[in-house]
């Protein structure tokens, strides 16, 4: 029976999206400043991503603790809070509505990998969270999900399909619970 053989592991056809020094760079600043509780300012925060390339609209909020990947793969609009320890796993393309809140340790993982492969093959989806999504500590999004306008996923709940608006997810996997109603 064939095993897995990660000594011939293969990151190509897979394409980062910047150079070497871009990504070493970022590797510092994620680190020093993001993956940390020393810079509290957000506004330091979102001038940097922007620097490297994120989009980033106004009012956003970035807590202490934060991991972002790669922010040349980041599309952020209004109003939006990440909250502490969240890990943004943005290998492709990560677009955040507006007035979409990630509560703490949650995690959108764009990747991952073929086990069905000797080789192990990443695997690599977008993700998407339309307005008004909310996304529970702890849960998780994986690559190719999108989250409809105002879903919810619950604490802890893991996304291994889209969600519907206005739907309330819970579980692993995450399955509709009922609709969520906003007065």
């Amino acid at each position: 029976m064939p095993q897995t053989d990660l000594k011939s592991y293969n990151n190509h056809p897979y394409q980062p999206g910047a150079g070497l020094i871009k990504r070493l760079l970022w590797h510092y600043v994620n680190a020093f400043v993001f993956k940390t509780s020393l810079f509290p300012v957000y506004g330091i925060k979102v001038a940097l991503m922007r620097l490297f390339g994120a989009e980033i609209g106004n009012n956003v909020e970035i807590k202490p603790n934060v991991n972002i990947k790669y922010p040349w793969n980041l599309t952020i609009a209004n109003n939006v809070w990440i909250g502490e320890e969240v890990w943004i796993d943005s290998l492709v393309m990560i677009t955040i509505g507006s007035n979409v809140c990630l509560s703490q340790g949650a995690l959108l993982l764009t990747g991952s990998h073929n086990y069905k492969k000797t080789t192990f093959d990443l695997i690599v989806g977008s993700i998407i969270l339309q307005d008004g999504a909310w996304i529970g500590a702890k849960a998780i999004v994986n690559q190719g999900i999108t989250v409809g306008s105002h879903a919810v996923l619950t604490t802890g709940s893991v996304a291994t399909t889209d969600l519907e608006a206005y739907g309330i997810y819970q579980g692993n996997p995450a399955v509709k619970v009922r609709e969520r109603e906003i007065a």
